[in-house]
């Protein structure tokens, strides 16, 4: 318990640097004179750290000691958060914003592999929902803590302020016990052995749960690298909330649905899991597809306390996959494969989905002179291809459970 306790407070600063920059944007944007194609290639800069570094910490995540690996990108992506603060050009900030990318990426590629070698199959969901129970944590926190230095201190000190603990946190990983991969695995037969060489990833092709689920995955993370980087800007522009009350409502709903339906998901997946065997999959395609109409709702309605409803609903529904996504990840591929099965997932829902997301609402808003239709366009229809993959899931998992049973 006390390694997934660090790893998940380590996780929920992971996330609170990560919107920082979603928070502070209309203060960053009104001082240094950015559009919002510019803002977004910003976002797009932290992405192409984390996603095209994530498949050489999984290859070395398989192989080599994690807990210096994890460590060394806590440190990175601190030391990266700490210098957007001391910067005020686009191709600094852009620069930094690779860098918090590239130490995040051996984080959260490493770490899911560790906790699943610490929890028997019957709770590891249970285990790795609690583990990204820091997404809307730490994100909440980034968004609250960013709109409020931004507003009584200037955008810079947001930056400052979340970089130093960081840097002290990374010495304290080093303290922690690492486990054997496949620990808690009953049975590691010698098929479990990973591939030699980078040919590990092509490998993965080989199984089609991982590939439905990835493919599932990446469309709802381009709907969620719009939601996240767009909404606070969104509620200030079209609703006319200040900065700080738009960055404090979207941190404090953030946090609230996401605590309750990350935990919600993954305990009713993990007993809807145990008794049919689709628990998992079928979690992640209702949850997409009931979000579609619900983020519809929260970009098209005009009365801003409805508008509030439907976001808050559309959070809610799509935080109840973190916990099983996460998980099949891991368990449609064999043990000694689990980091590049994570960093393979990382590369693809990353430069196939958000990537792109937040820098083509921002393309569209300035082409159209209207956020609200950019977001409409956008996200709601990117949930729907994820339910559509994830549906497809359900069926191909139905087969695979009926024929083990025959």
């Amino acid at each position: 318990m006390v390694s997934l306790t660090v790893l998940t407070g380590l996780n929920l600063l992971d996330y609170l640097d990560r919107q920082l920059l979603a928070a502070v944007l209309p203060s960053l944007q009104a001082e240094l004179r950015f559009n919002d194609e510019q803002a977004g290639t910003i976002a797009t800069a932290f992405m192409l750290g984390y996603f095209l570094t994530a498949p050489i910490f999984g290859y070395l995540g398989d192989r080599m000691s994690r807990r210096w690996l994890i460590a060394a990108g806590v440190f990175v992506w601190s030391l990266g958060t700490l210098l957007c603060g001391h910067t005020g050009t686009l191709g600094s900030l852009i620069f930094f914003r690779v860098l918090v990318g590239f130490g995040e990426a051996s984080f959260g590629t490493i770490s899911p592999g560790w906790i699943a070698d610490l929890f028997p199959a019957a709770r590891r969901n249970n285990a790795i929902s609690i583990f990204y129970l820091a997404i809307p944590v730490g994100s909440a926190l980034g968004f609250i803590l960013g709109g409020f230095m931004a507003a009584r201190y200037g955008w810079r000190s947001a930056f400052l302020w979340a970089g130093y603990p960081g840097l002290l946190l990374a010495l304290g990983l080093l303290l922690l016990r690492e486990p054997a991969r496949g620990a808690m695995e009953t049975v590691v037969p010698a098929a479990n052995a990973a591939p030699a060489g980078w040919g590990v990833y092509l490998t993965l092709f080989r199984f089609p749960s991982y590939v439905l689920v990835v493919a599932g995955y990446v469309a709802q993370t381009a709907a969620l690298g719009g939601f996240a980087f767009w909404a606070p800007t969104f509620l200030h522009r079209v609703h006319g909330m200040d900065v700080e009350s738009a960055g404090k409502f979207f941190g404090l709903s953030l946090v609230v649905t996401g605590l309750i339906a990350t935990l919600i998901g993954g305990y009713a997946a993990t007993a809807w899991q145990k008794r049919t065997g689709v628990g998992y999959a079928w979690v992640l395609a209702l949850s997409s597809l009931a979000a579609a109409p619900a983020a519809w709702a929260a970009f098209s309605i005009q009365d801003l306390a409805l508008a509030k409803v439907a976001l808050i609903a559309a959070m809610g529904l799509l935080f109840l996959a973190t916990g099983p996504v996460n998980t099949l990840v891991l368990e449609t591929v064999p043990v000694a494969m689990r980091a590049c099965a994570m960093a393979a997932s990382i590369f693809t829902i990353h430069l196939l989905g958000d990537l792109w997301s937040p820098k083509l609402v921002g393309y569209l808003s300035d082409r159209w002179g209207s956020l609200q239709q950019a977001t409409l366009w956008v996200l709601p229809v990117s949930l729907l291809v994820s339910a559509f993959f994830w549906g497809w899931l359900v069926l191909h998992t139905r087969r695979v459970c009926a024929l083990k049973t025959a």
